[in-house]
C-alpha cells in the first residue's frame, strides 16, 4: 500500500467537508458607470457627448446595482445624475442664448 495516497484521500475527504465558495460578484458594470460619471464631468460641456456619456453611465449603474458593486454603481449613478442635470443646463443655457442673439 502507497502512504501518499493514504495522504491524497484524507486531504481530499477533508477539503470536501468545505462549503461550496460563492460566486464572485460581477463589477464590470458598476466600474464601468463609475467610470463614465467621472467622464461625464468633462463631457457635459458639449452636449453632444454628455448626453451619451450620462445616459449609457446611468443604465449601466442601475443594471451594476443587481449584478454586484452596489457602492460603485450608485456613486456611478449619483454622478451621472449630476453630468446629465449639467448637460441638459447647457443645454437650455445654449439655446437661450443663441436665441437672444448674444451666440453667432
Amino acid at each position: 500500500m502507497d502512504p501518499n495516497l493514504n495522504n491524497y484521500n484524507y486531504y481530499n475527504n477533508y477539503n470536501n467537508n468545505y462549503p461550496p465558495a460563492a460566486p464572485p460578484e460581477e463589477k464590470g458594470m458598476s466600474i464601468a458607470s463609475m467610470v463614465l460619471g467621472i467622464c461625464g464631468f468633462l463631457a457635459w460641456c458639449l452636449p453632444i457627448f454628455g448626453y451619451p456619456v450620462s445616459i449609457v453611465g446611468l443604465v449601466l449603474g442601475i443594471l451594476g446595482i443587481k449584478k454586484g458593486g452596489k457602492g460603485m454603481a450608485t456613486a456611478g449613478i449619483i454622478m451621472c445624475s449630476i453630468t446629465l442635470a449639467l448637460t441638459l443646463g447647457n443645454s437650455i443655457l445654449g439655446v437661450f442664448l443663441s436665441t437672444m442673439g448674444f451666440l453667432f
